[in-house]
């Protein structure tokens, strides 16, 4: 059971059948997103995350997985997505992002596709695009001051931040009407040249954050900040849209 799974699929089985046990007919779907519904797995590095929707009444009895959460852990699968539809239903316009994210890179492992047919307004998307940028910001500006400017920290704070930039680079893609790649690389590669935005800086960050590797002082502080730059002119196209 500890064994960390070079492909999501090895545990499908398994694990459908651990949460068919548990929730019986109030389990709707079981659905895998993010990183291991695409090629941007890598195994004993990525979570493995899936979204498990119940229905209203299964939902009011989630002690139930306790168990079976800690045992699926061992094998790097994230704590679930706990959800109803109607809940899905109902937070389109106050989580567009996020649902869009869940929307474009997904596998229904068990049960009814709830995302598929899922639509995004743009009014609302382009106002939560406006709030993450602009939060973010201040927190990459706070966070760097932290890091005392040590590569070290740097590093780590680049490899926690970007994913949440590439979350919005898709939400950005889908406001200019384009289609949406499901590889991370392929997004940068887009949303820089939808928005004339620095490409080699942001392959160069991903390139931290999946390969690691040392970078000295003064070299990751000119990316970092660099980075810090790309974002406030970030916030101001989006402002402008």
């Amino acid at each position: 059971m500890s064994k960390v799974p070079k492909d999501p699929k090895e545990i499908f089985s398994g694990f459908v059948d651990d949460y068919r046990r548990l929730f019986g007919a109030e389990l709707v779907s079981i659905i895998l997103y993010g990183s291991a519904a695409s090629s941007d797995y890598i195994p004993g590095k990525s979570d493995i995350n899936f979204m498990i929707v119940l229905s209203e009444k299964g939902i009011d009895s989630l002690e139930r997985a306790f168990g079976v959460i800690a045992r699926w852990k061992k094998r790097n699968v994230g704590t679930p997505l706990f959800l109803t539809e109607d809940y899905v239903r109902t937070s389109l316009d106050a989580f567009p992002i996020e649902y869009l994210n869940f929307h474009n890179t997904h596998e229904v492992v068990y049960g009814k596709d709830i995302l598929k047919d899922l639509t995004f307004d743009p009014h609302f998307l382009r106002l939560q695009c406006e709030r993450e940028i602009k939060g973010k910001l201040l927190l990459l500006r706070e966070a760097f001051l932290e890091t005392q400017g040590k590569g070290k920290y740097l590093q780590q704070l680049i490899s926690r931040s970007l994913g949440a930039f590439i979350a919005i680079f898709d939400a950005l893609l889908y406001l200019k009407g384009q289609e949406l790649p499901r590889h991370k690389r392929d997004v940068i590669k887009q949303v820089c040249h939808a928005y004339d935005m620095d490409t080699d800086l942001f392959e160069k960050l991903l390139d931290v954050k999946e390969k690691g590797g040392k970078l000295g002082g003064p070299e990751i502080t000119k990316l970092f900040k660099a980075y810090l730059g790309e974002a406030q002119k970030l916030w101001k196209i989006v402002d402008t849209l």
